[in-house]
């Protein structure tokens, strides 16, 4: 979850021709694949794949928002460093696991939705508790039970070659030996 702080700031109300200040408002958000079908749902396009506009990129914030939603208006006074924090939280790794270059799966053709990742859900056996989660975690812990679900692979006989030399080599200077 990341908690953000709008800025009280001081606004011109064009109807009174007056100047109000409004107060700061605070916000907890939280990109998880709730917020992501949210989202969806109202837009009807990908949320991964899709470039966003500064309106849909708002109305995401807004879609993020846990608990009581400000009033739209509050949106628009979203700062620079506000917008920059919350995409640093977007874009944040949020776990330790990390893979290896032959755990890494060739980029899929397939467009991810949030339909398919309730279905990557269910056929792995994932709680739907894991919809709440920050969305990069929950899709780690997918290509974990991915990784950890499929047959072993056979080493190529490079990879097998290369092994038994590492291991011959560390042998020979364990006994100090030439061979």
């Amino acid at each position: 979850m990341l908690r953000i702080t709008i800025p009280l700031a001081e606004i011109f109300d064009e109807e009174t021709s007056e100047f109000t200040i409004a107060e700061g408002v605070m916000l907890d958000l939280e990109h998880s694949l709730v917020s992501l079908s949210k989202w969806e749902s109202k837009w009807e396009v990908p949320f991964i794949s899709t470039q966003k506009t500064e309106e849909q990129t708002l109305d995401y914030i807004q879609m993020m928002v846990i608990g009581e939603l400000p009033a739209e208006k509050d949106f628009n006074r979203l700062t620079p460093g506000n917008i920059k924090e919350i995409h640093q939280y977007i874009d944040a790794k949020m776990t330790a696991t990390w893979f290896t270059d032959r755990q890494e799966a060739r980029a899929s053709r397939e467009v991810v939705t949030a339909e398919l990742i309730y279905y990557w859900m269910i056929a792995l056996g994932i709680p739907f508790e894991c919809e709440t989660w920050h969305l990069n975690r929950l899709l780690t812990l997918i290509k974990v039970c991915n990784i950890k679900n499929a047959p072993a692979q056979k080493m190529d006989r490079a990879a097998a070659a290369a092994q038994q030399r590492a291991l011959n080599d560390a042998r020979r200077k364990q006994t100090g030996s030439r061979g």
